[in-house]
């Protein structure tokens, strides 16, 4: 006997989680340091024009696809179009991507977890600047360590995914993600008494368009799309376990909002501190691992400091990898007709199994000339391919399946289904249909060097 589709208990339930999903690690982890390696204003300016202008779209797209149809990405395609079979490929590549995503992500997660332990023993105490942040490379340096705590973190989501939908995604949402703002907010009240505030205020807001390249414009969609999670089938599968009742515009543009509030947020917490202490705002992704720890060690009550740092940042890790995981779990009951505990295990091993390349990437323990071949090192090639081009293209496709492979009035009648805005749904889908495939179509050429915008 076919087991029911779960649902969300309530709004806020799905607000929270689909929220966390959306900012988690991507606002706090990412954000930042892909800002600073492009310039800053300009980019950030791009960011938020390419999120409500094309990310928001399809978000909103993505969860009528699911609620429409009550099923995960591989399903929901083809069960919206007659013989649509074909389309069952764009549900595998939402699942590729989730995959290769979340093998690089729960290794940054696993950092987190050490820095928390790390913050417990006082690594800090007694060392220089450079001391602390040399820290980061011996911990991404060395092989067994890295892989502890990757394997310590995948348990953890393991856990929380077996518990299904209401008791485990939903409760934890509804903790981890008011704790998380408490914190960050905190934080950036902390920020604003720091000597660099004022320019890092400026590096976030004053666009310098000299600064920004060819392959920064493209970030800045990836990063849009990378943030709200669009591409990767966890808001098609979060849209599944919403009640039809549920007004999605109008909880779309708070998610949105919440994010682009929270990825702000993060960055004038991160710069205050790189301009301050005189730190490049280039460093990459080890870049709130190297600042953060830096001013708490100057500060009274470290320990506790530091500690509630990364647990903010370890609840925002959180609330993205158990959506990210439950996207591959979802899929594969739907499509195996297995049972949540068994293709949860199954997926958590196939997740760790593909992770030890990327793991190892900053070691020299496998693939030691990639780098040189590649330009990136593996850790980074993944990160690149996911989030710049297979989730791009796959939020493509998205919008081009829902504006010109389904039937007009019928996913307008999904739109306007609890909401009292009926007046958006001509303009939505039209952006779907035309400005949003238009506009990635741009991008993609620009960054292949066919055209020059």
């Amino acid at each position: 006997m076919k087991k029911a589709h779960e649902h969300w208990s309530s709004k806020i339930g799905f607000i929270m989680a689909t929220a966390g999903a959306a900012l988690g690690l991507g606002s706090l982890w990412k954000f930042p340091y892909v800002a600073g390696n492009n310039g800053g204003g300009a980019f950030v300016l791009l960011y938020i024009l390419f999120t409500f202008a094309i990310g928001l779209p399809v978000f909103i797209a993505e969860l009528i696809l699911g609620r429409k149809t009550q099923k995960s990405s591989v399903l929901a395609f083809p069960s919206l179009r007659k013989n649509g079979d074909n389309w069952r490929a764009l549900g595998w590549l939402n699942f590729l991507t989730t995959l290769l995503m979340l093998s690089f992500y729960c290794i940054t997660s696993g950092w987190v977890l050490s820095y928390i332990f790390m913050s417990l023993n006082k690594f800090s105490e007694g060392k220089s600047t450079e001391e602390i942040q040399q820290i980061f490379t011996l911990l991404s340096s060395s092989p067994g360590i890295s892989l502890l705590w990757f394997a310590l973190y995948l348990l953890l989501n393991l856990g929380i995914i077996t518990s299904g939908v209401k008791k485990g995604i939903e409760h934890f949402s509804k903790i981890l993600m008011p704790a998380l703002f408490i914190i960050l907010l905190t934080l950036f009240f902390y920020a604003t008494s720091m000597e660099g505030f004022s320019k890092a205020f400026r590096f976030v807001f004053v666009p310098k368009f000299s600064e920004l390249t060819s392959e920064g414009v493209l970030n800045a969609l990836g990063m849009a799309f990378f943030t709200l999670s669009v591409g990767l089938g966890i808001n098609i599968t979060y849209g599944s376990y919403m009640h039809k009742g549920e007004n999605i515009p109008n909880n779309s543009f708070i998610i949105t909002s919440m994010t682009i509030f929270a990825s702000l947020i993060a960055a004038l917490i991160i710069f205050p501190i790189v301009f301050t202490f005189g730190f490049a705002p280039q460093a990459g992704p080890g870049l709130i691992f190297q600042t953060i720890p830096v001013v708490f060690a100057q500060l009274p009550g470290t320990v506790l400091l530091s500690t509630a740092f990364f647990f903010l940042v370890l609840f925002a890790a959180l609330t993205s990898t158990i959506a990210l995981l439950e996207v591959l779990v979802a899929n594969v009951i739907e499509n195996f007709n297995i049972s949540r505990t068994k293709a949860s295990i199954f997926l958590t091993l196939l997740v760790f199994c593909l992770g030890i390349p990327s793991a190892l990437s900053g070691t020299n323990t496998l693939f030691p000339m990639w780098k040189m071949i590649y330009s990136k090192d593996f850790f980074a090639t993944i990160d690149c391919i996911s989030s710049n081009w297979m989730m791009p293209i796959s939020a493509l496709f998205t919008a081009i399946f829902i504006g010109w492979f389904t039937k007009k009035e019928e996913i307008k009648n999904e739109f306007i289904l609890g909401t009292s805005l009926h007046w958006l749904a001509a303009p939505w889908f039209f952006t779907v249909k035309y400005i949003a495939p238009a506009l990635v179509i741009l991008i993609f050429l620009q960054e292949a060097g066919l055209i020059k915008i």
